[in-house]
């Protein structure tokens, strides 16, 4: 709400020089953030975590396989990535070996377990 409250500032500020596209994080004449603009700063952070080289576009991939290793429902995982599809879980899910190993435990606990 405190950043609604200064977007609506800025945007006041800005008059007609406003470019209103409905963007959560602008540059202070409402157009969208340049992802260029925070290259270096994306790289350094990527440093000093110790974390392979990546592009920030892959960080979605990682946030929304993260989300399908939580099991988060579809409905609440595409509101966070901001997705008006469920297609896009194709393209930036991705089933990893933990997610393999834990499917395969169920199926052995299936079959083998008595009851």
């Amino acid at each position: 709400m405190r950043h609604k409250g200064r977007q609506a500032v800025e945007r006041e500020h800005a008059g007609t020089e406003w470019h209103d596209g409905d963007w959560m994080f602008t540059q202070p004449n409402g157009k969208p953030l340049d992802p260029r603009a925070d290259y270096a700063e994306w790289k350094e952070f990527l440093d000093e975590a110790g974390v392979r080289e990546a592009r920030l576009h892959d960080a979605r991939h990682t946030a929304a396989t993260v989300l399908l290793i939580l099991d988060v429902q579809d409905r609440t995982a595409m509101d966070i990535m901001g997705w008006s599809s469920p297609a896009m879980k194709k393209r930036y899910m991705h089933v990893t070996d933990e997610i393999r190993r834990d499917v395969a435990g169920l199926i052995n606990e299936y079959f083998w377990t008595s009851t």
